[in-house]
């Protein structure tokens, strides 16, 4: 299992387009990934558990994974937050 501890940076925080971009790319992984914010934990591959977190700019989340290819997951995850999610 990994864990990782990102902040949003993109000016919208995790809105409808970055939230699919996120979903998206999530899906490409076999691992099981999640997202805490707060006390909620989600399903990273779920459009609607990660667009009821209401995440916004400035906040720090937490992404984990658990699988075969749980550091590849984190590491393209991170690379996708940290480029401000196509925005």
């Amino acid at each position: 299992m990994v864990e990782k501890t990102i902040k949003i940076i993109n000016p919208t925080g995790l809105h409808a387009r970055p939230a699919a971009l996120f979903v998206q790319t999530a899906g490409k992984y076999t691992s099981s990934i999640w997202i805490k914010y707060g006390t909620k934990k989600v399903n990273a591959k779920s459009i609607m558990g990660l667009m009821s977190l209401a995440i916004s700019k400035g906040a720090s989340i937490v992404i984990g994974a658990e699988g075969e290819d749980e550091e590849l997951a984190i590491k393209e995850i991170e690379d996708l937050i940290t480029s401000g999610l196509g925005e």
